[in-house]
């Protein structure tokens, strides 16, 4: 037992650097207890993300384009590890918990459905009327890591990366995240509160100052390597980036990167906040709202989007009228309910597991079911 004890220590040394700011691997909170092993809670986490099952269908899902023949174009897997890694740069030179910093990195977008962002927006229709409750993909992802994966049992993390997924949100920019003290109830609270108001718990804040690192990672992650892919394929010009974004933040994703984690680092070493410089943030700002009026908001044509809305709503009722009449050769059995447990049949309704199907969904496979 001597050198597991000398490797645990090792595995822990480096918190004993860290900013009394960080988050401390002996406070991780578990919504069910667990006897804790060699490696340090995030650290476990991380292992669990990354042999999950959703993890491996990020391989297929869109980031911004879909059904692109580039292959150099991001996929959802893309995205996360950038954001991992920028998450996990931020924290090591502001010596928060980098172990922290990447199990929340590359969860956070575990419950992105097929299509992007347009995925998203179809099926949260499809909730609210069938439901009465909003899906957003952030609270799908603590769904999924919390209640579907594992059979149904979910992977039992840490509250400290539930909720960093949870509020995650790269969709809202701030000049400025103050990490708020929250209980696991308190968490708890705000997950089953954003079914019913979306627009308040956007607004959440994360409990860590790991969880707010890995929030404006997010959209560090996205903003510049975005415009490559657009580049890349025709859709903009370089030189269409503004002058006065391209003067303070530069004009390609290396420059844009290097440039706001410096500004970061700067801005937020020894406090408790995570801070960009006005000017900095003035810039982001304007660059975010760039790519949405050039990039995001031409991805799919009008045509495309009403067949991916048909295709979406056709699926649903396909999936919940052969659960109604247990159509066991309905790939909804085949490849999903069929590998779930008791606990997770028994207690969701019908349109919840279809819901969850569809979310889970690879965009191949999407795209080969509504074909149907």
């Amino acid at each position: 037992m001597k050198n597991y004890d000398i490797a645990k220590k090792n595995l822990m040394q480096y918190e004993s650097l860290n900013s009394p700011y960080a988050s401390k691997s002996e406070e991780a909170i578990r919504l069910q207890e667990e006897e804790e092993d060699i490696r340090p809670s995030y650290f476990r986490d991380i292992d669990r993300i990354i042999h999950s099952w959703s993890y491996t269908r990020y391989l297929d899902k869109t980031q911004v384009f879909t059904k692109n023949e580039n292959d150099h174009v991001s996929k959802r897997i893309t995205h996360v590890q950038l954001v991992s890694k920028i998450a996990r740069t931020i924290g090591r030179a502001l010596g928060l918990n980098e172990d922290l910093c990447e199990a929340i990195g590359l969860g956070h977008d575990i419950g992105h459905t097929p299509l992007g962002h347009e995925g998203e927006y179809i099926l949260n229709e499809i909730s609210k009327e069938e439901l009465g409750e909003y899906f957003a993909h952030n609270i799908q992802s603590v769904r999924h890591l919390m209640i579907v994966e594992k059979k149904g049992k979910g992977l039992n993390l840490s509250v400290q990366v539930l909720d960093g997924i949870m509020c995650h949100n790269g969709e809202i920019l701030n000049p400025k995240y103050t990490p708020t003290s929250k209980t696991k109830e308190k968490f708890l609270s705000e997950y089953h509160d954003a079914y019913h108001d979306l627009k308040s718990s956007l607004q959440n804040h994360p409990m860590t100052l790991e969880g707010c690192v890995v929030r404006i990672s997010d959209v560090i992650g996205y903003i510049g390597r975005d415009l490559e892919d657009a580049i890349m394929i025709g859709k903009i010009k370089r030189e269409d980036i503004p002058k006065n974004i391209q003067e303070v933040l530069g004009c390609t994703n290396t420059e844009i990167v290097n440039t706001i984690i410096l500004d970061i680092i700067q801005n937020s070493m020894n406090k408790p906040y995570i801070k960009m410089s006005d000017e900095v943030f003035k810039a982001l700002f304007e660059l975010k709202k760039f790519n949405y009026e050039n990039i995001y908001s031409k991805t799919m044509t009008k045509e495309e989007k009403e067949t991916y809305r048909k295709g979406m709503r056709k699926i649903f009722d396909r999936y919940l009228e052969d659960i109604e009449k247990d159509n066991q050769k309905s790939i909804i059995f085949q490849v999903f309910l069929n590998e779930q447990g008791e606990e997770y049949l028994k207690n969701t309704n019908n349109k919840r597991k279809v819901i969850d199907f569809i979310a889970g969904m690879t965009d191949e496979m999407f795209l080969r079911e509504i074909g149907k």
